[in-house]
């Protein structure tokens, strides 16, 4: 280890003690904590099943930048890279479009079998698996409706394929000996003003309760559901809500996701953490970084983020939450928007463990708003990034920028050879 970043996290480590933070415990901890990459990144939503199908269902992905993966084996490989240069060992989260089979199958008649090799794959890496239906850029999507669609046959169809992604989700839990996180998304709503706003959100949770009827055990697979409040083909109205997936999560027991960019473009999902999990077990975060709207721009270490993760450190929410990311950058560096993304998610959850917060909430208890404020302000330039130094070289993986010449060399060796 470099004897500079060896030196610097003494200091840095001495100087929290003095408020009673250990960060040798700190570290161990934070070790312990998965994040979850969201595999679209890699290839900007395009998947394996459906050759040449084009984007749909209210996403959009912009930019054009070379060397996107085009095969199972590539966008695999962009993933190694990629977790060779973020500390700790986490997850990877796939759709359900991303199976890795040469059979010519639709998504209702999707197997565990058809996983098999990223099964493989993640247990040669160390890795778990999370995974999602996909209920998007298919033809009985094209309309805007899936699980709350008026027509029987259709809805039979995506219950099918959620059944089915269920069955697979517990494959994934039994073979890697960790949970699955099954989160259900759909883009289902209309453009302009509906009449009636009850029977598509009757006929969903009905499609729902179908789904869920499969008891699965939650060692092998945990079921969340995701609102969403507009997108592009249905700004009026969404049948997934978030009033609807908060009464629907409560009363079933599921877990409840929250994506950054799901709500209105001044509301945080920070703020709604902990009344969340005073009424639901299990928490699910889709962290990204909405501009104006529901953008999914790679994850910066913004305001948001850091209120993000001081919430969940503060709350002591950590052993309750699954940690995913979501955004999909194509106009830089799909490797890199990877490492940017998740070291900056570890960072912010570290710069919350390094905070007094028994002190602070002490403070505020005794209603000392001045105290609580101004170590608050402190702490923003206590010297944490030598503590994320000595972490990532602990770890065996590049400190500071160091990384970006490694994914530089990748990009001219693999990616534009593509």
């Amino acid at each position: 280890m470099n004897q500079t970043v060896r030196n610097s996290y003494l200091e840095a480590k001495n100087l929290y003690a003095e408020h009673g933070i250990d960060t040798d415990e700190i570290l161990q901890k934070l070790g312990e904590i998965k994040v979850s990459l969201h595999c679209w990144q890699g290839d900007d939503v395009k998947g394996f099943l459906f050759k040449d199908k084009q984007l749909s269902g209210g996403i959009a992905v912009t930019g054009s930048y070379p060397g996107r993966a085009e095969t199972p084996e590539q966008l695999r490989q962009d993933l190694e890279k990629a977790l060779s240069l973020i500390p700790g060992k986490h997850k990877v989260n796939l759709h359900a479009i991303y199976a890795d089979t040469d059979e010519q199958v639709d998504l209702d008649q999707l197997e565990p079998r058809h996983f098999s090799k990223w099964v493989d794959w993640a247990k040669a890496q160390g890795l778990g698996l999370d995974f999602n239906p996909t209920l998007f850029s298919h033809p009985l999507a094209e309309d805007g409706f899936t699980l709350s669609h008026p027509d029987e046959k259709t809805r039979r169809f995506w219950i099918t394929h959620c059944r089915a992604a269920r069955k697979i989700a517990e494959y994934f839990g039994k073979e890697l000996g960790q949970p699955c996180v099954t989160n259900h998304w759909l883009p289902d709503g209309y453009k302009d003003t509906p009449v009636d706003r009850l029977a598509p959100r009757v006929r969903l949770q009905e499609s729902l309760d179908e789904i869920f009827k499969d008891e699965i055990s939650e060692a092998y697979n945990i079921d969340a559901v995701e609102s969403k409040l507009f997108g592009i083909g249905s700004e009026s109205y969404v049948v997934g809500s978030h009033e609807f997936y908060m009464g629907y999560a409560i009363s079933r027991d599921k877990a409840i996701c929250l994506d950054a960019g799901h709500f209105h473009p001044t509301e945080v999902i920070s703020n709604k953490i902990s009344s969340v999990l005073m009424f639901t077990k299990q928490l699910l975060l889709h962290v990204s970084r909405p501009v104006r709207w529901d953008s999914d721009h790679v994850v910066t270490m913004d305001d948001e983020l850091l209120e993000i993760a001081r919430e969940l450190v503060r709350g002591d929410f950590l052993s309750r939450t699954h940690v995913g990311l979501d955004f999909f950058d194509g106009s830089i560096n799909h490797v890199a928007a990877w490492v940017i993304g998740t070291r900056n998610t570890i960072k912010a959850l570290l710069r919350a463990m390094l905070e007094p917060v028994e002190l602070l909430r002490k403070l505020e208890n005794e209603r000392d708003y001045t105290s609580r404020l101004a170590l608050v302000e402190e702490f923003k330039s206590y010297p944490f990034g030598a503590v994320w130094d000595y972490y990532c070289a602990t770890k065996g993986v590049p400190v500071r920028e160091e990384w970006l010449a490694e994914v530089k060399d990748y990009e001219r060796d693999v990616l534009l050879r593509r």
